[in-house]
């Protein structure tokens, strides 16, 4: 009868030791999937495949693109005041603080800014004050918001183009 009892408790010993190294195996197996999860999904641009990784991001130079100058040479700033608008969501309770400067194609198109700077100013306001939270927070979401306010600038325009813009200050909350 003894040798039945510890029969038993050999056997509940390694009933639990096996147990415990499923459980074991689980919490890592979780773990290592919640870290992959995460960072497929805080990971900015991840469904974009590059074909050859070695290649140089493309820059926009040519004068037909909507948007784009040759970073060496940066034409001439119009500085624009700081913008506050209150950005599309459920809530209500998130807004964008920025401060944007306009790269002109050529210095005579200044004189037509400052008459129009209303209209570029309510230009801005009402395209910020229509994206989401979601839109304006990754570069991607950023670049875009860029083209859109160069296209819609550009349209308005007489003297010359918006050749880029620059976010000088971005702040969403």
């Amino acid at each position: 009868m003894a040798n039945e009892e510890k029969n038993e408790e050999k056997k509940e010993k390694s009933g639990s030791k096996l147990v415990l190294i499923i459980i074991i195996i689980l919490l890592v197996l979780i773990l290592v999937g919640g870290g992959l999860a995460a960072y497929f999904l805080l990971t900015e641009d991840n469904n974009v495949q590059q074909s050859n990784p070695t290649q140089k991001p493309k820059t926009h130079i040519n004068s037909n693109a909507p948007r784009g100058s040759n970073l060496a040479e940066i034409g001439p700033i119009y500085p624009l005041d700081q913008f506050i608008v209150n950005l599309l969501s459920e809530g209500g309770a998130k807004f964008l603080k920025t401060k944007i400067d306009l790269e002109l194609g050529n210095p005579e198109l200044t004189a037509e800014l400052d008459k129009k700077k209303p209209l570029v100013r309510d230009i801005v306001i009402r395209t910020l004050s229509s994206k989401t939270f979601q839109e304006v927070s990754t570069n991607r979401g950023k670049e875009k918001l860029k083209d859109e306010l160069v296209d819609k600038i550009n349209a308005v325009l007489a003297d010359g183009r918006v050749r880029n813009i620059f976010f000088t200050e971005f702040v969403v909350q």
